[in-house]
C-alpha cells in the first residue's frame, strides 16, 4: 500500500498563479479606486500577466503571449472608453486633460496605460521568441 494515495511525482502540488491573480486584483482595485496611478498600473500589470500565466499553465492557451495581448487590448479599450466618456467637447484640449487629469480620467488613463504596456510586453516577448528560434 502507498503511504500517500493519489499523489504522484509527475504533478505539481501547487501553482503560484492564483496568489498572484489575487494580489494583482487587490492592487488594481486599490490603485484604481483610490486614484494612485503607479499602484493601479502595477496592479493591472500583475493581474494581466498572472491571468495569462495561469491560462498558459492550465493548457487553455497554447502560448501565454497571445492571451496577454488580448487582455492588454481589453484593458486598454476599457481605460480608453472610460477616458472618452469623461473628456468634454472641443472646448478643452486632450493634452490639458492628460497633463492634469481629474479623478475618473486619471483612473481610466492608468488602466489604459497598463493595457498598452501589456500589449507591448506580449509583442516584445513574441518577437524575442522568434529571434531565439531563428525565424
Amino acid at each position: 500500500m502507498e503511504e500517500q494515495p493519489g499523489l504522484s511525482d509527475q504533478y505539481r502540488t501547487a501553482s503560484p498563479w492564483p496568489l498572484l491573480v489575487a494580489v494583482g486584483f487587490a492592487l488594481a482595485e486599490i490603485g484604481v479606486f483610490l486614484g494612485v496611478f503607479p499602484l493601479a498600473v502595477g496592479g493591472v500589470l500583475l493581474l494581466g500577466g498572472s491571468v495569462a500565466g495561469i491560462l498558459g499553465e492550465s493548457g487553455y492557451a497554447s502560448r501565454p503571449w497571445r492571451a496577454l495581448a488580448l487582455l492588454g487590448a481589453g484593458f486598454a479599450a476599457l481605460g480608453g472608453l472610460l477616458v472618452a466618456t469623461q473628456v468634454p467637447g472641443s472646448s478643452v484640449g486632450l493634452l490639458e486633460i492628460v497633463t492634469d487629469p481629474n479623478g475618473v480620467v486619471g483612473r481610466g488613463l492608468a488602466v489604459a496605460v497598463a493595457g498598452v504596456m501589456l500589449v507591448a510586453a506580449a509583442v516584445a516577448s513574441q518577437a524575442a521568441g522568434r529571434t531565439q528560434q531563428g525565424i
